[in-house]
């Protein structure tokens, strides 16, 4: 039963001055019983809508939070140790045929500078040797001497671009070793 239907159905005393006076149409007034149940059903419709009020404001005071937590844009998942090393072998099988190319061209790249650095060697000594033979420089002898020079600059910067590639090749060679771990 709920708890406004065991309220006093009586009339409350009046608050004027004056005498308790009743009302003539009060004395003959007949409750039926159907207004009463009626009554009573209305009492226990307002308290499970109450009670519902009470539910749902219980089940959305967290709302805000909630919803600054559904917009996140990082989502993080909890996977098992031989998912990610599938994962990893599928990355590595499908990494490996390009590191392997690449360590190919750049080798195929420093024998070719190898080979260019021994040819420059070689144009080097041969212009000592000359240029030791002949005491005097004549004209054509000075664009040999510039030449050579220019040879040397050359054979400089093909030796730093072979010493760039080896420290290349040293860094991929690490990664593939770090990935592989």
């Amino acid at each position: 039963m709920s708890r406004l239907s065991r309220a006093n159905l009586k009339s409350r005393e009046s608050v004027f001055a004056g005498g308790p006076e009743l009302y003539r149409g009060d004395i003959q007034a007949i409750c039926p019983p159907n207004l009463e149940e009626c009554v009573m059903a209305m009492e226990d419709c307002c308290e499970e809508a109450y009670e519902a009020q009470q539910l749902l404001r219980n089940g959305t005071y967290d709302l805000p939070r909630m919803t600054k937590i559904l917009e996140s844009q990082r989502v993080f998942l909890l996977i098992d140790e031989g998912t990610v090393k599938k994962y990893k072998a599928d990355l590595v099988d499908e990494i490996e045929p390009a590191v392997n190319e690449l360590l190919e061209r750049a080798e195929q790249g420093i024998n070719t500078l190898y080979k260019k650095e021994s040819a420059l060697q070689t144009k080097v000594e041969f212009a000592r040797v000359k240029s030791s033979s002949t005491a005097g420089i004549l004209g054509p002898q000075k664009l040999e001497v510039r030449r050579l020079h220019m040879l040397t600059k050359q054979r400089e910067r093909l030796e730093e671009e072979v010493e760039a590639l080896e420290s290349e090749i040293q860094a991929m060679e690490l990664e593939m070793l770090k990935s592989w771990d």
